[in-house]
């Protein structure tokens, strides 16, 4: 079968849609959570940095939170819902500029494919509110080989 110029045109018009259209969608659908809030309510419990990372799943800007730097032990969690998210035993320097871990909490996470940057990635969201606290990458130590880069501010740490 030979297209003609006008439907090759037409098929490649409406997979660039679906691609850039696509792009920044969930491949799940929406979940409801524990803790849920109106975006206003959001917006007034979050300080502007952390609504942006949390409930429109923006990125912070490497090297600028000061967790990053955190070597006390203690317990990481939600900026959003106080839900325990990692351990300071997991932490480690991954050299990107956000705080790292390779591994999570038992019950603290959870995850979906997105397609922001038109590629699938793991994106990381807390369980108990959904809001969205980074991406989890296979390039990690032992012993899981995981690498869940965080944004700090969408997170909190408790000493102890």
């Amino acid at each position: 079968m030979q297209l003609s110029k006008r439907t090759f045109l037409s098929l490649a018009s409406a997979g660039a849609a679906v691609f850039v259209f696509g792009c920044g969608k969930s491949a799940t659908a929406k979940t409801r959570y524990a803790v849920t809030y109106s975006d206003a309510e959001w917006k007034k419990r979050l300080s502007p940095a952390a609504y942006r990372v949390l409930r429109r799943e923006d990125t912070e800007r490497p090297y600028t939170s000061p967790l990053n730097g955190e070597k006390r032990k203690g317990i990481f969690v939600c900026a959003g819902c106080n839900q325990r998210l990692f351990a300071s035993a997991t932490k480690f320097e991954s050299g990107t500029g956000w705080p790292s871990f390779y591994a999570p909490l038992a019950g603290g996470i959870g995850t979906k494919t997105d397609y922001k940057i038109g590629l699938p990635r793991t994106e990381v969201h807390c369980a108990r509110c959904g809001g969205h606290i980074g991406h989890v990458f296979n390039d990690g130590p032992k012993p899981t080989g995981k690498r869940y880069c965080m944004n700090g501010v969408a997170m909190k740490f408790i000493p102890g």
